[in-house]
C-alpha cells in the first residue's frame, strides 16, 4: 500500500506557524484594536445623541456640557490605545524579525561551506538584511488588522441594527465586495512581489560580487561594461517595483471606489427617509457616523493585503535558506583522544557532493603526523580542497573513516575538533576593527602578552610599530589601508596564537612580493614545528618546504613521494607542466 508523500506547507503558512513564538503579544495588540473600535462606536453615539439635542431638542449649554464633557476622555483613550496597540504589534514584529535573522545566522553556520557554495554572498546579504525587514508589515500590521477587521465592522453592524435595519443591510451587502476585490487585485500582485525579490537578490549578488572584484574590472578595463550591466538589472528591478505600485493604487482605488459608494448610498437613502419623517434625526447621524468607520478597516485590510504579499516574496527565499541540508552530526559524540602527538589517517576515503555526481574524493589513504608537512598538489578540481574540508569536518565521508589517533573523526564533536585545527586560506578575511581584535580571533581570552609575542612570531611587529596607534589602529573592512602580505601575516598571529596541533594552509603566499612572500615563509617554517601541516599547493615554493607532495587527480592520489624525489626529469611534476595542470 502506498504511503501519500507529507505535504509541503506554504510560505504563508509557515509564517503563520512563526506567530506563535509572539502570539501573547499578538492577541495584546488585537485587543487593544478590538477595544479602541468599541470606544469608538460610543463616541459616535454620544455625538449623535449632543447633536440630535441641540438641533432638534433645543437643548442649551448647560443641559448637554456633562455629555460634551464625556468625549476629550474618549478621544485620548481611543488615541492612546491605538498608539499602544501599533507599538505592541511592532514589538511583536521586530521580536520574531531578530529570531529568524538568528536562526539565518545559525543555519548557516551549521550548514557550513560546502552546502553553502552555489549561494551568492550578495544573494545571502539580501535575504538576511532586505528579506527579514519584509516581514514587519505582515506581522506588525497584516495579521492585528486582520482579527480588527472582523470584530470591529460586525461591533459596529450590532450597533447600526438597533437603529435602522435597512443600513445595516446596505452594509451587510457592500461590504463582502472590498475584500474580495482585494484578494482578486492581489493574485497578480503575489507573482509581481515574487519576481521584484528575484531581481532584487540578483541585483543585490552581482552588484557585490562587482564591487569585490573592482581592482580585477578596472585591470582588464571592464569597468564600464560591468556598469552597463549593473544599470540593465537595476531597470529590472525598477520595472518590477512600478508594477507592485501600479497594481498597489489599482487596488486602493477599487477599495475607495466601493466604500465610498457605499456610504454615500447610505447617506441619500438616510436624507430621503428623514424628509419623508420615515426615520428618526439621531438614528439616522448615528448611522451616518459609524458608516465611514465601518468601511475604515475594510480598506486598510486591501492596504495591508500588499504587506502580505510582500512578506510571502522574502518568505520564500528566507525558508529555502532555513531548509538548507545542516553539516552531519553524531547523535552521542565521543570524547576526542589526547592529540599529543597528532596522527591523522585517512583510509579509502570517498565522497561526492550530491547522489549523482562523480567522486569529489575516491578511495583516498593518507597519514599526517606531528612534526610532518604534507603537500596537496594537482589540477583544479582534483579534489584537494574537498579532502581538507573533509578533515576539519564540513561533511562526513560516503565511504571509508577519517581516524584521528584511532578515532573515527565522525562520531566526534566536529565544534570541539575545529577548535584543534587552524586555518590559513589564501585570503584571509580581515574584519572592521582594531590590530588587537583582529589578531585575538585566534583566542578570544588572550592577554596583551600573548598577542604581542603572537605577532612577533608571524613578523608583524614591524608594521605594527608604523600604524598610528599600535595595535589599537582600526582596520578596515577586508583589510582596507594593508597590503596583502601585512593580512597574511595577521592570518599567521592568529594562528600563533591560537597555537593548534594542526593546520591547513591554502598557499598563503600566493600573489605577494618577493619580500613578503620570505617573511610569511618563514612564518610558516617557525608555525610548523611540532605540528601537522597539510597544505593545498598551488606553486613550487611551497612544495620546496613540504616533507611529502602528494599529487592528487580526479579525486585520487596518483603519485606521492619527496619533492625532490618529483620534480627530476621526466618526473610527474614535468609531466603536468607540460600539460599545463602543474603547480
Amino acid at each position: 500500500m502506498s504511503t501519500k508523500a507529507p505535504e509541503i506547507p506554504s510560505p504563508e503558512q509557515r509564517l503563520n506557524l512563526l506567530k506563535n513564538r509572539v502570539k501573547p503579544t499578538l492577541a495584546l495588540a488585537v485587543g487593544l484594536g478590538i477595544a479602541g473600535g468599541f470606544v469608538l462606536i460610543a463616541q459616535a453615539l454620544i455625538v449623535a445623541g449632543l447633536v440630535h439635542r441641540v438641533m432638534v431638542n433645543g437643548a442649551g449649554y448647560r443641559e448637554v456640557l456633562p455629555q460634551l464633557l464625556r468625549l476629550p476622555p474618549l478621544m485620548l483613550v481611543r488615541a492612546a490605545l491605538s498608539w499602544a496597540s501599533e507599538r505592541v504589534a511592532f514589538a511583536a514584529s521586530a521580536l520574531i524579525r531578530q529570531e529568524v535573522r538568528n536562526d539565518l545566522f545559525q543555519r548557516l553556520l551549521d550548514a557550513g561551506p560546502l552546502r553553502l557554495k552555489g549561494d551568492r554572498a550578495g544573494e545571502v546579504a539580501t535575504v538576511i538584511v532586505d528579506g527579514v525587514e519584509a516581514l514587519e508589515g505582515y506581522y506588525s500590521r497584516y495579521l492585528p488588522h486582520l482579527a480588527v477587521m472582523a470584530m470591529v465592522p460586525l461591533s459596529i453592524l450590532a450597533a447600526v441594527v438597533p437603529a435602522d435595519w435597512i443600513s445595516a443591510g446596505i452594509m451587510l451587502f457592500t461590504a463582502p465586495f472590498i475584500p474580495f476585490f482585494t484578494i482578486l487585485i492581489g493574485r497578480g500582485a503575489e507573482r509581481l512581489n515574487q519576481r521584484q525579490w528575484q531581481s532584487l537578490a540578483r541585483l543585490g549578488g552581482y552588484f557585490l560580487d562587482r564591487v569585490n572584484g573592482l581592482a580585477t574590472l578596472r585591470m582588464f578595463n571592464a569597468s564600464r561594461r560591468e556598469a552597463g550591466m549593473i544599470a540593465r538589472i537595476s531597470d529590472d528591478y525598477r520595472l518590477a517595483t512600478m508594477s507592485v505600485l501600479y497594481v498597489a493604487f489599482l487596488s486602493a482605488l477599487v477599495l475607495e471606489f466601493f466604500a465610498t459608494v457605499s456610504v454615500a448610498l447610505m447617506a441619500v437613502i438616510i436624507g430621503f427617509r428623514l424628509l419623508k419623517g420615515g426615520m428618526a434625526f439621531q438614528d439616522g447621524f448615528t448611522v451616518l457616523l459609524l458608516a465611514p468607520e465601518f468601511y475604515l478597516p475594510l480598506r486598510l485590510m486591501g492596504n495591508y493585503y500588499h504587506a502580505r504579499m510582500e512578506a510571502i516574496g522574502a518568505a520564500e527565499r528566507i525558508f529555502s535558506m532555513l531548509d538548507t541540508p545542516v553539516a552531519p552530526r553524531p547523535l552521542a559524540p565521543c570524547p576526542l583522544p589526547a592529540i599529543t602527538p597528532l596522527r591523522i589517517c585517512f583510509e579509502d576515503v570517498s565522497f561526492r557532493y550530491t547522489p549523482d555526481s562523480a567522486p569529489a574524493i575516491d578511495g583516498v589513504t593518507l597519514s599526517l603526523t606531528s612534526g610532518e608537512r604534507v603537500a596537496l598538489v594537482g589540477p583544479s578540481g582534483a579534489g584537494k580542497s574537498t579532502l581538507a574540508a573533509l578533515l576539519l569536518c564540513f561533511a562526513l565521508p560516503e565511504q571509508g573513516r577519517v581516524m584521528v589517533n584511532g578515532v573515527d573523526l565522525a562520531q566526534c564533536d566536529p565544534d570541539q575538533w575545529r577548535r584543534l585545527v587552524a586555518w590559513v586560506p589564501q585570503r584571509p578575511h580581515i574584519f572592521h576593527g582594531t590590530m588587537r581584535d583582529n589578531i585575538r580571533l585566534g583566542r578570544r581570552d588572550a592577554a596583551d602578552p600573548d598577542i604581542l609575542r603572537a605577532a612577533g612570531l608571524a613578523r608583524c611587529e614591524e608594521f605594527i610599530a608604523r600604524l598610528p596607534q599600535g595595535l589599537d589602529t582600526v582596520i578596515g573592512e577586508q583589510g582596507a589601508g594593508l597590503s596583502g602580505g601585512q593580512a597574511r601575516r595577521i592570518a599567521l598571529a592568529r594562528v600563533f596564537l591560537k597555537d593548534s596541533p594542526l593546520i591547513i594552509t591554502d598557499e598563503p603566499t600566493a600573489g605577494l612580493d618577493a619580500r613578503s612572500e620570505a617573511m610569511v615563509r618563514e612564518s610558516l617554517n617557525e608555525l610548523a614545528r611540532g605540528r601537522a601541516v597539510l597544505s593545498i599547493a598551488h606553486r613550487l615554493a611551497t612544495l620546496e618546504d613540504a616533507d611529502r607532495v602528494v599529487v592528487m587527480n580526479e579525486g585520487r592520489i596518483v603519485e606521492q613521494g619527496g619533492y625532490e624525489e618529483l620534480k627530476g626529469a621526466g618526473g610527474l611534476f614535468a609531466r603536468m607542466a607540460a600539460a599545463g595542470e602543474g603547480p
